[in-house]
């Protein structure tokens, strides 16, 4: 046995091609129906569609990235029960397509978040960092979010200050595009008013309501899960911490918990994203893969380099601040117990999550920053030899 590798690819408008991904060595598509508007039903046609497309190149479509929540079911207003049950229809419906993992997120408004998408790394690829100060400057200084100096502390009020008295207009502008940017494959990014709209259909949402609207939802819809054999993956919120004064709730190993506990079944899991969690420092992630080994339905692996306090950088898939071989040896050894136990769910898919611009990919159009071609694929290579690496050493 060894880790299903996948790779994710944003659909037919993807820049990089299935044929080139083939050869990557990644056996297993992860995607999703980007068209789809969030909240609608995904159909067995469009489904299959996309699935005859995969297995035309030679692989397979391994795990549905992402399955979106709509945030009228986060915050349990408008027509969430409408929501969720088209939730629990496209759930059957990848089910009958023989799709068993499903990933998804629980993050309020914002997807992942990041402030700089353009950083040269010391070997001149192209990575992305997020740091605090330039957060809250765009927070108070260019979104000018009502109380946003309550969510900072003196010294980030400070810097933020410092900083934006610096900026160039072109600077401030780049900073509005980075975390405006829109969720990956949808092509959408907010405007500032359409942020501060969302935002403000939020008011009065604390981390108490935002739990139990997520332990309603996973009251809902495991049940059907069960009934479809679909294992739900739940992703950590990126970075794992409250962001424009919004709750995250799925950023801690006590999060991780209260997730596994609220459905009590294999199939409420979780993404395990090592890039995710890594950027918290309290979060020691060879401890929290063995915990909640039993209940990890799909894995990214990527690695990051806290650079501060609530700062990091995404670096090279072996390098950072992630222990990755002791996570990969706890994942391995779990690999090995479903295999022996006769569990069917043992493929344990993993992806490289993110990756550098390197040069051979600069000509490119359309790349989502970290999911160019050559960084990935150079993490997936090292990510390939350290799990051989481990087998041998471990016996596993």
């Amino acid at each position: 046995m060894a880790f299903e590798q996948t790779w994710r690819w944003f659909g037919p408008q993807d820049p990089i091609s299935l044929e080139e991904i083939r050869q990557t060595g990644a056996t297993g598509i992860v995607t999703a129906l980007h068209d789809v508007p969030v909240g609608k039903i995904w159909t067995e046609e469009a489904i299959m569609e996309r699935k005859r497309r995969i297995a035309a190149e030679g692989m397979s479509w391994s795990v549905a990235e992402s399955l979106p929540v709509h945030d009228d079911i986060k915050r349990r207003s408008g027509n969430y029960h409408r929501f969720i049950e088209n939730y629990r229809l496209s759930l059957r419906n990848l089910g009958r397509c023989g799709i068993d993992t499903v990933c998804y997120n629980f993050m309020p408004v914002l997807d992942w978040s990041r402030t700089d998408l353009h950083v040269e790394f010391s070997d001149g690829s192209i990575t992305t960092k997020f740091e605090l100060a330039a957060f809250a400057a765009f927070d108070i200084y260019l979104l000018h979010r009502p109380g946003a100096e309550q969510s900072y502390s003196g010294e980030q009020l400070r810097k933020a200050r410092q900083l934006i008295a610096r900026m160039h207009e072109d600077e401030k502008v780049r900073l509005l595009q980075t975390i405006l940017l829109g969720f990956p494959g949808s092509g959408d990014a907010f405007t500032l008013e359409g942020l501060r709209a969302a935002l403000e259909t939020y008011e009065g949402m604390n981390e108490t309501g935002l739990r139990e609207n997520l332990h309603l939802f996973l009251k809902e819809v495991i049940p059907v899960a069960e009934e479809a054999g679909v294992f739900m993956a739940l992703h950590p919120d990126d970075p794992p911490w409250p962001l424009l004064g919004l709750p995250r709730i799925v950023g801690t190993e006590s999060d991780l918990d209260f997730v596994v506990q609220a459905a009590n079944s294999p199939h409420n899991g979780i993404t395990f994203c090592t890039g995710s969690l890594g950027a918290g420092a309290e979060n020691n992630l060879v401890r929290m893969s063995q915990r909640f080994a039993e209940r990890i339905s799909f894995v990214h692996l990527r690695n990051v380099r806290r650079t501060g306090e609530r700062d990091f950088l995404e670096d090279n898939h072996m390098e950072g601040d992630v222990d990755m071989y002791g996570v990969m040896t706890a994942l391995l050894r779990e690999q090995r117990r479903r295999t022996d136990a006769g569990q069917s769910q043992h493929r344990m898919p993993m992806r490289p999550d993110h990756g550098h611009l390197m040069a051979a990919d600069r000509h490119r159009k359309g790349i989502y920053p970290g999911y160019s071609l050559f960084g990935r694929m150079r993490g997936l290579a090292e990510l390939r030899g350290m799990e051989i690496a481990i087998r041998r050493a471990c016996n596993l």
